[in-house]
């Protein structure tokens, strides 16, 4: 989202599992590739510090047979939106707030499931910070890493930063970050108010290292709390867990 004045806040968001209900990449390696019981002992692994994101990740993808176009058919058919996701970001819209998807999933999945699921005017509105894919034949593909170099694959403290110097993001502009899993450790510390889906992985990583965070169902808890300290001058901390 462009906005041609300083917003009063910023809302970096995950994607997979946050904005929608399930995640994306999960359904396809549980259901296509290697299934529930192999990627769980991968995802173990990399909450463990064992393997990192980026190379767990990639395991998990390379175990799919299908064709990426495939896999869209699959996603679209089976992924739902957060029942609350719609109003808030036009709420977001309305209040010249931008709503900015930082995921460690595929630009094109994200585009076509954000089409779907919220509409033209969201994927108009909403920048998408990710990895891409490379599309090498109709039944080969390979996840191509924004910052292959990172154990992240995509280091989402380091796109945070990056936008907010691009952008000309002024001093004191209220920063939130949503998430739920391991691909959101990178960016947990990044911001001034961290909600993380209740029940999910981000949770336990905040705890064990002792980062403030408040927890979410849903987006309309979200929106709730982000109208309390943007329009109502509300203390941020009132909110940490």
């Amino acid at each position: 989202m462009t906005t041609s004045t300083q917003p009063p806040a910023i809302v970096f968001t995950d994607f997979d599992g946050t904005v929608t209900l399930q995640d994306s990449n999960d359904y396809i390696t549980d259901n296509l590739g290697m299934g529930y019981p192999k990627r769980k002992v991968i995802n173990d692994q990399i909450l463990s510090g064992e393997t990192n994101f980026r190379d767990g990740f990639h395991k998990m993808l390379e175990s799919i047979p299908n064709s990426f176009d495939e896999c869209i058919d699959v996603l679209l058919a089976n992924i739902k939106l957060d029942p609350g996701f719609k109003v808030f970001y036009e709420w977001c819209r309305a209040e010249n707030i931008p709503v900015i998807i930082v995921s460690s999933g595929m630009k094109p999945i994200i585009a076509a499931l954000l089409t779907k699921l919220v509409g033209e005017d969201a994927m108009a509105n909403i920048e998408i910070i990710s990895n891409d894919v490379e599309v090498t034949s109709p039944t080969k593909w390979d996840i191509k890493y924004k910052h292959p170099e990172s154990g992240f694959g995509h280091d989402k403290a380091q796109s945070i930063t990056e936008y907010l110097k691009t952008h000309n993001v002024a001093p004191g502009t209220t920063l939130f970050y949503c998430g739920d899993g391991v691909s959101d450790l990178s960016a947990a510390k990044e911001t001034d108010l961290l909600f993380a889906k209740r029940g999910k992985d981000l949770i336990k990583y905040c705890i064990a290292e002792g980062i403030p965070y408040t927890e979410f169902g849903d987006f309309m808890e979200i929106l709730a709390k982000i109208k309390v300290i943007v329009k109502d001058g509300g203390d941020i901390k009132q909110f940490h867990a």
